[in-house]
């Protein structure tokens, strides 16, 4: 991952982090987890280096905020996050909770997750302590493949398209599950997949959309390739 983050600073224009970069994140007021200190300062000498890097919440790392802006200079996002990649008008989103069926009782959860006084009550837990409470449910959750095979996602994407009909590209991340394809009204959905389970990723152009496999250097394989539509179906 270092070694593709200084690939990013030599090669990137910017970069989207659509969530989950982290094992475990959280912003004590004097502390971070010690094993994200590595990631954090390759993502602060990109922003120095003047790449931009937007970074949207997932499920394991949306208890940030300032660390992440003030020291690392990342644009760290509640999704859904909407804005320009490379010409390509963007919606992009983590993904958890957008099943309408599956995710049902996850949604729950998730609130309570997000909720101020419980981040506030979490808080106040030491952070030797916190930690391994944290991460003995992420650490499960690492092994997640959507039962699906993507397809509640996919059909969140087409709902997403139906609503902002004049988006381009629709990126969602959380199932594990790598695509690339075309929806029904020209829209592109893409989703990078799971780097622990293969290192892939989407290279964007203002030509293309690619989803890549990182094999250590400038010389990644392409797994698929999309073109920009020259003709999107608009209401």
């Amino acid at each position: 991952m270092l070694r593709f983050l200084r690939h990013v600073g030599d090669r990137g224009g910017s970069l989207l982090i659509n969530g989950d970069l982290f094992e475990f994140w959280f912003e004590w007021r004097t502390v971070i987890p010690r094993r994200g200190f590595r990631t954090l300062a390759a993502l602060a000498e990109l922003t120095e280096a003047g790449v931009p890097v937007v970074m949207i919440a997932g499920n394991h790392d949306c208890w940030g905020g300032n660390v992440l802006r003030a020291d690392a200079g990342v644009d760290y996002q509640f999704g859904p996050w909407t804005g320009d990649v490379a010409g390509w008008r963007t919606r992009a989103e983590h993904g958890d909770g957008l099943r309408r069926t599956e995710d049902r009782r996850y949604r729950l959860v998730r609130h309570l997750l997000r909720n101020p006084l419980a981040i506030r009550a979490f808080r106040w837990l030491h952070p030797d302590l916190a930690t391994p409470l944290a991460t003995h449910s992420s650490d499960a959750s690492r092994t997640y493949g959507a039962r699906d095979g993507g397809r509640g996602l996919r059909e969140a994407a087409e709902r997403a398209a139906a609503e902002h009909p004049r988006v381009d590209l629709i990126i969602y991340g959380h199932s594990h599950v790598a695509t690339l394809e075309r929806l029904s009204g020209g829209t592109l959905y893409a989703n990078a997949g799971s780097w622990l389970d293969a290192p892939t990723f989407l290279r964007v152009t203002p030509e293309r959309v690619t989803l890549r496999r990182w094999e250590g250097s400038a010389e990644s394989a392409d797994l698929d390739t999309l073109h920009r539509s020259a003709k999107k179906a608009l209401p």
